[in-house]
């Protein structure tokens, strides 16, 4: 068997940390980046998707959450809340607070589901006691939801935002996400 075949996918690690009950997360664009990141599952790396122009940065930790599948066919979106920004392809544990329930119309015009899960680092000091979303400063969820939508204009792209949700809304799309990925690992 090839070295290839033996790599382990980050996309397929366990989601969940059965000793803690903690969410994995892997970080692929930290915050303050410029830089977008895309994890690469197939071939098991980071590859540079796009610069953004000067001035513009992610306003948080991008990532995925691993063994799952969101609407777009890639894992979950997930952004992290923590102190400080992490390298990309750290894995973090955490919890999640909630959710935007959103879509995207491709440049062929078609719309997709492209969610963005939002949870909070389990080490994370100055985030500690937020346990949904409403928890948060009122500019925070307004300025991530600007920052996608501008960033998918730059794309051609538009980005709607459908609802902004809590931690119960948060783990159903959650448990649908890791459904389509047993679905879709059934079928390979």
């Amino acid at each position: 068997m090839s070295s290839q075949n033996n790599r382990h996918s980050m996309a397929d690690i366990e989601m969940e940390d059965k000793e803690s009950g903690d969410l994995r997360f892997v970080i692929e664009t930290p915050r303050g980046s410029r830089n977008k990141y895309k994890y690469m599952p197939k071939e098991n790396y980071y590859e540079l998707a796009v610069v953004l122009p000067e001035g513009m940065t992610f306003p948080i930790d991008f990532g995925f959450v691993p063994s799952t599948l969101g609407g777009d066919g890639d894992a979950l979106d997930v952004l992290v809340l923590m102190d400080a920004p992490v390298p990309l392809g750290t894995v973090i544990k955490g919890r999640l607070i909630g959710a935007l329930t959103a879509r995207q119309k491709e440049n062929d015009g078609q719309w997709q589901r492209n969610d963005r899960l939002i949870a909070v680092a389990t080490r994370a000091r100055t985030h500690e006691t937020i346990k949904n979303i409403t928890d948060l400063r009122p500019n925070t969820v307004t300025d991530i939801k600007e920052f996608f939508i501008n960033y998918n204009k730059l794309h051609g792209r538009k980005f709607e935002i459908d609802e902004t949700c809590g931690p119960n809304k948060a783990s159903k799309l959650l448990k649908i996400g890791m459904a389509m990925y047993q679905k879709k690992r059934k079928k390979s």
